[in-house]
């Protein structure tokens, strides 16, 4: 079973597999609605429709980032109405990157769900595949998901802030990698968050370093070769992925799996968390 990235083809040949749930991710931060319209007009057959902000996180607080991680009791019943359980497949997909795909895939592994793998290039590639789209809506039967939330996987604010006061990301005991473009991480063009920089200490690696030029994840070996680099010699397991809020932050984490160094944890908060407490320190520059 498929547990970081499918090709379309594999997933053609499964598409009317009972066992096999698709999951649309697709989703535009400017537009939040655009992502549940375009599935309407236009899907991979049997897929249903997963929102980021109404389905994959919670509600926003003052005190918590931009996309939240939703408790595991409303995650699992989410889960359930998409009809996935334990024996299920699942496939996620969004308009070809993966950000909002890798989302979904994340969540499901923190609830202690291996069997789920994300479409590499997404609908884009899909398409370019000549393989059929539909615009019937095909609910599933629901199923029971059992949600086992793994506490390892994730790392709260205070324990980051904790880390940069104890100079742990400094040394390189830690590493936290943040997955925004270069000149966002870097203090510029900030245009989703009140404030520009970067948490002190982190390193900048961008999830588009994981695709090439057709959006599609780069392949394992391409994709050890650029982490190594980041990474240093310190092991993956010593990683902490974060972003702007949560969600590209997975990317990262899909990417590093892929590429056969698994075990990074994420700061779900990320960002946009951070900067909620003005008492904690901002970075600018290339870092």
């Amino acid at each position: 079973m498929p547990t970081t990235l499918i090709e379309p083809g594999e997933l053609a040949s499964h598409l009317n597999d009972p066992d096999w749930a698709i999951i649309d991710c697709r989703f535009d931060l400017a537009r939040p609605d655009w992502g549940a319209q375009a599935y309407a007009a236009g899907h991979i057959p049997h897929a249903l429709h997963a929102h980021l902000d109404q389905d994959l996180s919670a509600p926003r607080t003052p005190r918590s980032g931009r996309h939240p991680l939703p408790p595991a009791e409303a995650l699992a019943l989410t889960f359930g109405r998409l009809g996935i359980d334990e024996s299920v497949q699942v496939i996620a997909y969004d308009q070809g990157p993966g950000i909002f795909a890798a989302r979904l895939w994340w969540l499901l592994h923190w609830l202690g769900h291996r069997q789920v793998a994300v479409l590499n290039g997404g609908l884009a590639a899909w398409e370019r595949a000549g393989l059929p789209l539909s615009s019937a809506i095909e609910p599933r039967t629901p199923r029971r998901f059992r949600a086992e939330a793994d506490p390892t996987r994730v790392v709260s604010d205070s324990e980051v802030a904790q880390l940069v006061s104890s100079g742990a990301l400094a040394g390189g005991r830690q590493l936290l990698i943040d997955a925004r473009s270069v000149d966002r991480f870097a203090g510029e063009n900030e245009t989703l968050d009140p404030v520009a920089g970067h948490i002190p200490g982190a390193r900048n690696h961008p999830y588009a370093h994981n695709l090439d030029a057709q959006g599609r994840f780069l392949e394992g070996g391409q994709l050890r070769e650029k982490w190594e680099k980041t990474l240093r010699a310190v092991p993956a397991q010593r990683l902490i992925s974060m972003c702007g809020s949560g969600v590209t932050a997975c990317h990262n984490l899909l990417a590093l799996e892929a590429a056969g160094l698994p075990g990074g944890r994420l700061y779900a908060g990320s960002w946009s968390e951070w900067i909620t407490d003005p008492t904690h320190p901002v970075a600018r520059g290339a870092g």
